[in-house]
């Protein structure tokens, strides 16, 4: 037992100075550039997981206005390349043997944008958008953020592997919202959208006339449930 401690107590102590001596380059690091300059090559992998978010709620955008699907099908691929990005920037940060406090942020903000703001967005534009969809949706996007700073706060206190990896995520990862994206995929695919088919499954209406504020699609609720089972405390999804 009195082994275990010590390790544990030493691990913290190296993490705490490992901490204070990404603290102390920030701060002493002078200049309007000053936090280009001290990106790592895996922070700019992060950044591009941000910039296929965005470019992903621009395309969604686009559609909505000019009703092109080119628009569309390119709103739905870019969170797929995201993930490619925030799939690599850990193998970077590994390969180069450099890893950040502000990569660390990146990274959730990156994810925070390509896997829980773009795909909220895709699913307005597929078809749901009454009023309680919106209210589900944000609370998907919500869930989302919690999720992330659940773990960037207690990753720490996570077990971890021999290579330092942690054995498990607490709750669904964020990531696996593009389960949702090839869902919206396919039925984009086979016109089962807005103003074509019409979303599968249909309405349910909890409150007042059909068309009103309570009217909410059934495929929401996939959207809820997903966004509990993101800031479960119990489910542990086996980390690959």
């Amino acid at each position: 037992m009195s082994q275990r401690k010590s390790k544990n107590t030493k691990s913290h102590v190296s993490e705490a100075a490992a901490k204070a001596d990404a603290l102390h380059q920030y701060q002493e690091t002078d200049g309007h550039f000053s936090l280009v300059r001290n990106f790592r090559l895996a922070d700019l992998v992060t950044i591009m997981n941000g910039v296929c978010g965005s470019f992903s709620i621009f395309s969604s955008a686009r559609y909505l206005l000019t009703n092109d699907s080119d628009y569309l099908w390119s709103a739905l691929s870019f969170p797929l390349a995201g993930l490619m990005f925030d799939f690599l920037d850990g193998k970077v940060a590994r390969w180069r043997k450099s890893s950040s406090m502000l990569g660390q942020e990146l990274d959730s903000l990156a994810d925070l944008i390509s896997f829980g703001v773009a795909p909220s967005l895709l699913a307005f534009v597929v078809g749901l958008r009454t009023y309680l969809d919106t209210v589900v949706l944000t609370g998907f996007i919500c869930c989302g953020l919690a999720r992330l700073a659940r773990f960037n706060a207690t990753v720490a206190l996570v077990p971890k592997d021999t290579a330092g990896k942690a054995k498990y995520f607490e709750g669904l990862p964020i990531p696996s919202s593009l389960m949702l994206v090839a869902i919206l995929s396919y039925w984009a695919k086979n016109d089962w959208i807005a103003g074509k088919e019409g979303i599968p499954w249909g309405t349910i209406t909890l409150w007042g006339p059909v068309g009103g504020r309570g009217e909410l699609h059934v495929v929401s609720i996939v959207f809820g449930l997903w966004a509990a089972a993101m800031v479960s405390k119990t489910l542990r999804v086996p980390k690959l």
